[in-house]
């Protein structure tokens, strides 16, 4: 299977990168020139256009930041849509709209090409070692067609249903990965004013009913200070946003989403918009003249798994 994969950023550059460790026939595309040079450099061949791309491969996959740039690159003049024929696959593996997904599946569809939608979960260092989970939305046999190129990429893989479902699991998993980070910026305000030693704080939440993903990662670059989790402040407010669109759309009255919203949005006023995510924590640490700092916590996560080939759940 010939794979073409646009979106070489934090994450669509790790998961094409597995693709091309595994020796997959790859052709890539970026507006980043030096991202596409050294995908070139290592084995993959580079399209000009994001329609040569489609024209030449069997299976599209797109890893963007926006609905908007996902938009224009499949419905300009010379996108994807523009090179899609019978058969042909594309996968959106960005974390977008479920509505603005069905809306691009059927100009897919027009061309007798198939749509998936492919979000991923569980953070860059597992997308750099293909260790991510995949949720994966649409026509069972175009999923079980891709599992070989989907197990490379990630290892835990759900087939969640029909087309946007796996869109929506996946926004529902990232409000609650917010939702937790601005719980744990005031759990560790509580454990350093009453002067906790915060690394055994840190051991004892992770086996206790209070742990989640999100502490056992986020929280060691929060200890460690550099709170770099490779995940931007604009990349939650987008996703979290999305939540709050979904739920609006189902007629459905929430309390804590608007909240999450409104503390990131004071966050990116504070910190910047590509400031780290993580950084939401530090209005804590403003607020109440502290810090989380403690020792042996890395700067930047690594997966310390060994890679292993993925599988169906």
């Amino acid at each position: 299977m010939k794979i073409g994969f646009i979106g070489l950023g934090n994450v669509g550059g790790k998961l094409a990168g597995s693709l091309l460790r595994n020796k997959f026939d790859l052709t890539v595309r970026d507006l980043d020139k030096n991202l596409t040079k050294d995908f070139e450099i290592k084995g993959a061949k580079v399209a000009n256009s994001a329609r040569e791309l489609a024209t030449q491969v069997d299976l599209i996959i797109t890893c963007l930041p926006s609905t908007k740039i996902c938009a224009e690159v499949m419905e300009a003049d010379d996108g994807i849509i523009s090179g899609l024929s019978k058969d042909k696959i594309w996968l959106e593996m960005s974390t977008t709209d479920e509505s603005e997904i069905k809306r691009l599946a059927k100009k897919v569809k027009k061309k007798k090409a198939i749509p998936l939608d492919g979000p991923v979960s569980g953070g860059c260092h597992r997308a750099a070692t293909g260790n991510i989970a995949i949720f994966v939305g649409g026509e069972r046999n175009a999923f079980e067609k891709i599992l070989p190129v989907l197990t490379v990429m990630g290892r835990k893989i759900l087939h969640t249903g029909e087309l946007g479902s796996a869109t929506v699991l996946k926004i529902i998993t990232n409000y609650l990965a917010s939702a937790h980070l601005i719980a744990l910026g005031e759990a560790w305000t509580v454990a350093k004013k009453y002067n906790l030693d915060l690394a055994k704080a840190y051991k004892g939440i992770a086996v206790s009913s209070g742990n989640s993903f999100v502490h056992e990662t986020e929280s060691q670059v929060i200890l460690n200070g550099s709170y770099n989790i490779n995940f931007t402040m604009d990349l939650v407010l987008k996703d979290t946003g999305l939540f709050n669109d979904l739920a609006n759309k189902l007629n459905t009255p929430l309390e804590i989403s608007p909240l999450i919203v409104k503390i990131f949005k004071d966050g990116q006023k504070k910190y910047g918009s590509r400031a780290w995510s993580s950084m939401i924590v530090k209005r804590m640490e403003d607020l109440n003249n502290i810090d989380f700092r403690a020792d042996g916590f890395p700067p930047e996560l690594v997966d310390n798994e060994p890679e292993e080939k993925g599988y169906e759940i």
